[in-house]
């Protein structure tokens, strides 16, 4: 009977001692799990940055800065060497640059349902951030605010600067015609200092 219970003892102590492992080992598992080591406690991004370079035969280059503010993502920079005039400026879907031509960034980012429009239309693309204009130097100055929009959403898709001028009505993408530089959307380093010759060289 005492060898009994002795053994009984010790099966519940082995069993208490596996699962006390086991629930350890989840939780590291869990700390250490798709997302990294403390993944879930990481603070969203506040500061995005696009280093804007041109497609081939084109010699547009540019730095976008996007800031997130309480209601809205601010949108600043600028972007040289372009024909003077509007062109249609976006957010497209992929932060892919393989194509020379920058098709490989694929649409415009949006979500189900949406369609191509002004920035502040209901309804429109949350990709679409309208025109910007260049001067007769070819240097446009950029500052959008963008309703709504998160830093996290877009972080890694691709700012895309076109050849022409959005109508902001024409589907599905305002029929601003050919990509004329991108870049994908990073997070900022908040002590990096914005580099001169990023955005007045002509690439030759």
């Amino acid at each position: 009977m005492k060898n009994s219970m002795l053994a009984a003892c010790g099966v519940a102590v082995l069993l208490a001692v596996g699962t006390a492992m086991s629930a350890a080992q989840e939780q590291k598992a869990h700390r250490h799990g798709a997302h990294g080591a403390h993944g879930d406690e990481l603070p969203l991004p506040k500061h995005g940055v696009a280093v804007l370079y041109p497609t081939r035969g084109n010699e547009v280059l540019g730095i976008i800065r996007l800031d997130q503010k309480e209601d809205h993502l601010h949108v600043t920079g600028t972007v040289t060497n372009l024909t003077p005039g509007k062109h249609g400026f976006h957010i497209h879907e992929f932060g892919d640059l393989r194509s020379p031509d920058g098709t490989s960034a694929g649409d415009h980012f949006s979500l189900e349902g949406q369609k191509h429009g002004a920035p502040h239309d209901e309804g429109s693309h949350a990709g679409d951030l309208g025109n910007i204009e260049a001067n007769k130097e070819g240097n446009a100055t950029v500052d959008i605010k963008v309703k709504g929009l998160k830093l996290h959403f877009v972080v890694g898709r691709t700012i895309v600067v076109h050849a022409g001028e959005d109508d902001l009505k024409s589907q599905p993408s305002g029929d601003s015609g050919a990509r004329v530089a991108l870049g994908v959307i990073g997070i900022a380093n908040p002590k990096a200092a914005e580099h001169p010759k990023s955005t007045t060289s002509s690439g030759k």
